[in-house]
Parts: C-alpha cells; sequence; structure tokens
C-alpha cells in the first residue's frame, strides 16, 4: 500500500458490550495517530515485539507502558518428566540474524518462507538471544513453547566498551537490585520463565564484585515471583574481571554458577574440558545444571558444528551435561530456504539418539492438527479459508513426531508436515512409505508421546489415504498410578484399539454437529469412544495395513486431525462473548488494494478486547460486514473474515470501508474445540457509524 496520505485518531477508552448490541457513532478528526511505535508497525499500526536497548530504557519500564498484545496467551504446560528430574536437559538459544524478523508480528505475517521450530518434545528450555540489551521473547514462540512444556528465557547482554559502561553504572550498590526487579517484572508480565545473563566485556573490581550478588539476587526474585523459574549464565567474564572463555566450569568461574540456576559453557571445549568437569568437586550434585555449548555454526575451533552437530552432543551426553544448542537455524540461514522442512527434520534426526523425550501433560481434551504454525494457506474442517502464504507460531499446535525409519526388506516410513492440504490451520502429517510383500502386520505409525488421563471418552481421527491401505488408530496406556519419572520408559503398556462409531449410533444422534464432519469430500472422519476411567494415554500410533494379495507397496496417508474429548463436556452449555470492546482506532488513507487503483481508500485500524474462557476454545474468528441501516429488520452485507484470534485481544489493521457516512460491525466468533458451531447470540458484536468531518471547518 501507498504512504498514507492522511491519519485519523479516534477514541481511547473501552466501548462495553453489556449483552446487547449499541450503535457507536463518531464523527472522524485528523489528528496522528499517539499507538506507541516500539509496539505498533509506523505504516499500518500492526503490533509489534521488540527488544529494549539501553539501560534506561530498562529502568524506565513501566508495565502500564507495556505492549499487552505481546504478553503470552499459554500458561506454561506441565510436563512429564519435570524437568527438576531431567538428568541431561537440552536448551536452544535461538540466535537468528540479529532476531524481531517475522517473529515480532505478534498476530502474524504474510511470510513466502519463513523459519520456525517444531521439535519441541526433544528439547526443555528454549532462550530468545539476540545482541540487543534486553531480548523480550516475540509471543509466539512463548505460546508455542509453552504449549510443550518448554520454559522460554529473554537474554540480557552487556558487550565491549558501550556494555562496559552499562554494567559500571548498574552493578553498583542498590542500583543492581532495580535492574533484577525490572527484568522480574517484565518476565511477569509477558509470561515467560527466565533469563540468560550474558556479560561479555571486562569489569571492573568493584563491579566484578557485585556481579555474583546480581545474580543471586535476581535468581532468588525470579523464583519467588514465578515459581519454576531460571536464570542461566554464559561462561564470559572470569572472577577478576577479565574477559576470558573458559570453556568449562572451574574456580575462575565458579562464583557466577553458585549464584544462579545454571551454567552455559563457551563452545570451544574439547573432551578434556568435560572429562575434567566430570571430576570438580564444587559441581556439588549439579551437574545437569551445566549446559555445553554447541554452535551449530561451528565457528572457532570446535567439536561438530553444521550436520555434524550430532558429534559434539554425544561426546557431551558421554559425561552426562546438559547441552546448550546455540543457532540452529543454520538449517535455514544457510540452505535452501524452499528445502527448510527436510533440512530441519534431517538435522534434529541426526541429534535424536542423544534426546530425551518429554510429554506434555493435557487434560481433556487433547486435540492436535498438526499445524506447525505456517503454512501456503488456511484451512478449517478440510476447506481453504483463506489462499495466502503465512506464518504465526501461536497457531502451532502440539506436534507429533517426525522421522524416517527403515522396514525389513528395504521397506520404510516417514512421517513429515506437509502444507499441499490440511484439515486445519497450515498443514497436515504426511504417513508414506513403501511396505514390502513380506510385511505382513500393520506399519505402527508413532504419532504422539503424551500424558493424558483419560476418562468417558469421544475419540476421533480425521484423515486421507491410499486406496492400497487401511488405516486404523492403536494407543498404548498405562495405569494411572504407574511412576513419572526418568527412567519408566520401559513400564508396561496396553495396547487399545478403537472401535469406530457407525453414524447411527447414540452419540451420533445426540450431537447432530459431530455428523456434519462425516460429509467433506476426500477427507474421512471416523469417531470411536473409550471408557477408560483411570488409564493414562500414552502413546498415539496409526497403524497402516495392506489390503489385498502381498506385493511391494507405497502408500501414503495424509493425517488431518486426532482429538480426543471428555464426552460430559459435550453437554456444558455454550458461554457468551462479554465484554466486548473497541479502542485505539485509527483511520488511515491511502490507494486501494489493486496494483492499478488510483482511489484513495479509507481504512479502518482497531483493537478488539473482550472475555471468554479461552481453555474452551481453538482460536476466535473475527469479522466485519456492512450494516445497510439502524432498522434491525433490514438486511446486512455478508460477513467477511478478517482473522483468526489466539488470545482475548486482536488488532484489526489496514481494513478497506465504505466511504463516510457508513455503518459497519465487527464481530467476534469463539471457535470451540469441539469444533461445534455457536449460535451468534454468543458471538461479540459491536456496531460502529461514523461521519467525516468537512475539509473546511478541519
Amino acid at each position: 500500500m501507498e504512504t498514507w496520505r492522511r491519519t485519523i485518531r479516534w477514541m481511547e477508552g473501552c466501548l462495553h458490550q453489556p449483552g446487547v448490541l449499541h450503535d457507536v457513532h463518531e464523527v472522524i478528526s485528523y489528528l496522528p495517530s499517539s499507538l506507541p511505535v516500539k509496539h505498533y508497525d509506523a505504516d499500518t499500526t500492526e503490533p509489534i515485539s521488540c527488544s529494549l536497548q539501553t539501560l534506561e530504557e530498562l529502568l524506565s519500564w513501566k508495565q502500564n507502558e507495556a505492549n499487552p498484545f505481546n504478553v503470552a496467551a499459554i500458561p506454561l504446560a506441565v510436563r512429564e518428566p519435570a524437568l527438576s528430574s531431567c538428568l541431561r536437559r537440552t536448551l536452544v538459544s535461538h540466535d537468528m540474524m540479529g532476531g524481531y524478523l517475522d517473529d515480532r508480528f505478534v498476530q502474524g505475517t504474510t511470510v513466502d518462507a519463513p523459519y520456525a521450530f517444531y521439535h519441541w518434545q526433544y528439547i526443555d528450555i528454549f532462550n530468545y538471544f539476540t545482541h540487543n540489551l534486553v531480548s523480550i521473547p516475540p509471543a509466539v514462540w512463548t505460546n508455542a513453547a509453552h504449549k510443550h512444556g518448554v520454559l522460554v528465557l529473554g537474554t540480557f547482554i552487556t558487550e565491549w566498551t558501550d556494555g562496559a559502561a552499562i554494567c559500571e553504572a548498574f552493578l553498583q550498590e542498590e542500583l543492581y537490585c532495580e535492574v533484577a526487579n525490572k527484568l522480574v517484572h517484565i518476565s511477569q508480565y509477558y509470561g515467560f520463565d527466565g533469563w540468560l545473563i550474558n556479560i561479555e566485556n571486562t569489569l571492573s573490581d568493584v563491579a566484578v564484585k557485585k556481579t555474583p550478588l546480581f545474580l543471586r539476587y535476581l535468581t532468588n526474585q525470579m523464583h519467588k515471583q514465578i515459581p519454576g523459574s531460571m536464570v542461566i549464565w554464559y561462561d564470559s567474564v572470569i572472577e577478576n574481571g577479565e574477559l576470558k572463555w573458559q570453556n568449562e566450569l572451574n574456580q575462575s568461574n565458579r562464583v557466577f554458577f553458585d549464584a544462579c540456576d545454571g551454567f552455559f559453557t563457551n563452545y570451544n571445549w574439547t573432551e578434556q574440558n568435560l572429562e575434567w568437569m566430570t571430576n570438580y568437586s564444587h559441581i556439588n550434585g549439579r551437574q545437569s545444571d551445566i549446559y555445553v555449548g554447541v554452535d551449530v555454526f561451528a565457528r572457532g575451533k570446535v567439536v561438530g558444528g553444521m550436520f555434524q552437530t550430532h558429534k559434539a552432543l554425544e561426546i557431551i551426553r558421554k559425561y552426562n551435561f546438559s547441552a546448550a544448542i546455540f543457532a540452529p537455524g543454520w538449517v535455514y540461514e544457510t540452505q535452501e530456504k524452499t528445502e527448510f522442512r527436510p533440512n530441519q527434520d534431517r538435522f534434529w534426526a541426526l541429534l535424536k539418539n542423544n534426546l530425551y523425550i518429554h510429554r506434555p501433560v493435557v487434560t481433556l481434551p487433547f486435540i492436535s492438527s498438526f499445524c506447525q504454525g505456517f503454512g501456503n494457506a488456511v484451512y478449517w474442517k478440510g476447506k481453504c479459508e483463506t489462499k495466502k502464504k503465512w506464518f504465526n507460531l501461536t497457531a502451532q499446535e502440539i506436534q507429533p513426531f517426525y522421522y524416517h525409519e527403515q522396514l525389513e526388506d528395504n521397506g520404510w516410513v516417514r512421517s513429515r508436515g506437509c502444507p499441499d492440504d490440511a484439515w486445519n490451520g497450515g498443514c497436515s502429517l504426511l504417513l508414506d512409505g513403501l511396505i514390502p510383500a513380506t510385511h505382513t502386520s500393520p506399519v505402527c505409525a508413532k504419532i504422539f508421546s503424551v500424558h493424558v488421563p483419560l476418562s468417558d471418552t469421544l475419540v476421533s481421527i480425521v484423515y486421507k489415504s491410499s486406496s492400497q491401505v487401511t488405516v486404523s488408530l492403536e494407543l498404548k496406556t498405562t495405569d494411572a498410578g504407574f511412576n513419572t519419572d526418568e527412567d519408566s520408559q520401559d513400564i508396561k503398556k496396553t495396547s487399545v484399539s478403537p472401535v469406530q462409531l457407525q453414524e447411527e449410533h447414540e452419540l451420533m444422534k445426540q450431537f447432530p454437529h459431530l455428523q456434519d464432519r462425516w460429509n467433506n469430500t476426500g477427507w474421512t472422519v471416523r469417531y470411536s469412544k473409550l471408557d477408560l476411567q483411570g488409564c493414562i494415554l500414552r502413546e498415539v500410533c496409526v497403524n497402516i495395513q495392506l489390503v489385498g494379495e502381498p506385493f511391494d507397496t507405497t502408500f501414503n496417508c495424509r493425517m488431518g486431525e486426532i482429538m480426543f474429548l471428555d464426552i460430559a463436556s459435550l453437554h456444558k452449555a455454550p458461554e457468551m462473548v462479554q465484554d466486548f470492546c473497541i479502542y485505539d482506532i485509527v483511520w488511515l488513507r491511502g490507494a486501494g488494494a489493486s496494483p492499478h487503483s488510483t482511489l484513495c481508500c479509507l481504512y479502518l485500524n482497531a483493537t478488539l478486547q473482550w472475555w471468554y474462557p479461552t481453555e474452551l476454545v481453538r482460536h476466535f474468528k473475527v469479522y466485519w460486514r456492512q450494516l445497510k441501516g439502524s432498522n434491525p429488520r433490514v438486511s446486512s452485507g455478508e460477513l467477511i473474515v478478517v482473522g483468526r484470534a489466539y488470545s482475548k485481544l486482536y488488532r484489526i489493521t489496514e481494513l478497506q470501508v465504505p466511504e463516510p457516512p457508513g455503518q459497519l460491525e465487527l464481530l467476534v466468533e469463539p471457535v470451540t474445540l469441539q469444533g461445534f458451531p455457536l449460535p451468534m447470540s454468543c458471538w461479540g458484536r459491536k456496531s460502529v457509524s461514523y461521519t467525516e468531518i468537512d475539509s473546511e471547518n478541519i
């Protein structure tokens, strides 16, 4: 869109919806937008996340001036095994081309080839790293990580001459407490779980003596305010203030390790460093708190790196240390971006043997459509809603396993994300492979490792498959009383094969909206009923069986969705959207969307906020429509989708609306977990009428 010719500011404040529709009339006035440019794109008012650049900016940070759009919408999921019982953890430090790229757009963006991460079950901690003073993780990362039970750390970093000046300024009596308090409050407000502290500059005698006090105070306050949070120190400065990377924990840097939760070593270690550390008495039983750094870019004298990173990880695990994998975005930055998915899958497959699976602990419902948070289109129930490339990690759902495994006699099976078609979101899970004629039993493709307490449960699968195979679910469960420590991988599991319900089953008759899903051309939808009180769902597998005479057969099966619902929840009355309000409206004028348009069109930008129990929804759909008059009996224009919201806050940007005078309606539809449509009486609705002031009176 061309540069805006003029910007118009509407009202602050919030227009509440007490349950009935109110018409709000405002006269457009021509005033500059007062939205802070650090939180909103200057041209479009799209909400964005950002870092803090200076000590002054950090010390002046106030919650009432912070960015509500960058607050994480997803709390940290419980996981099994608990992080505290994991003896060999994996941290990923996301250093990507300076940071705040496509991921800075809180509500997602249009992009041809984005970077995303989706192997969450293998890692324990995610660190958002940039070279800005305070890196606040974009909410899209925190939301995706939290769904999988992964902690998220921001970064506090000082470097070189400017960094030394910052340290001398704040590492003095009392002020370091103020800096720590600000870091705690920032983490609390935005909903992430701790900090990596990286001081990469020399420190004076006074400053270096205060550094452990700063670390200990920050760590204690984080633990007090955010249970389960973490502060980790990077191997850089030593106890005399010299900047001297040690590539190990030793007497020169132990004072910092003792003051916080963990130690992230520099990358230029040798096996001798690790061997020496295993015998270092001052570790004091905290071997899992030492994260041995691995630079995927292989800069300097390092072990492994790039597609040889697994060699470093093998040595780290040999000595029973945790690992910190730095900049795994190497597979995106240096390889062909159109091959991102296969390169990403190849990289993590090479590491897999030295990574340890954790499971999110999920109460029913457990649902995944396998969306990776980006795609070529947006789908809902197998139909394309929007045909455009997009990226929004908040839309990412709990991820399955991705792998390529060999079968006997040159057979194989592969699991991968595929954006060519989807049931919901941006991609499906494509299972394909070769089943040899000698393989007479079903191929069992493991999809999820989870921890889901079951009850009276409705199970559904949505899939498309080649005609040569049949598809069925196999579930592996344990008794609810089993031990969940890290060494319980070989605990006895019971296999359950759900029996498909027929259309005439009483549940299908009782909930006719379920039957709506049976009739989508091309997709098969199957329902099953389980009564497994007192059981824990541990694994979800798909069995693929050859049909007819055995011969070497290639197959494909596109999984669209797997859903486990508590049947009792289907009886609950629907909730209504409440307290729907509109504020921070900005009107913009610019050229029309068509490249040949010469019209100067009017565009609406506004923040919508409402209340609704988010645990009941997958997302919200935001619509608008033109109203044709104040008489409710007069028909209105058709509903037009504006976008999807993944929290109870959404910013409409660049919505082209009719010239004034005009009247339009904004609507918010909760999209339920079950996929049942809610009556419009449960939606949020607000009408806005507007007129333009005569230019002679401006």
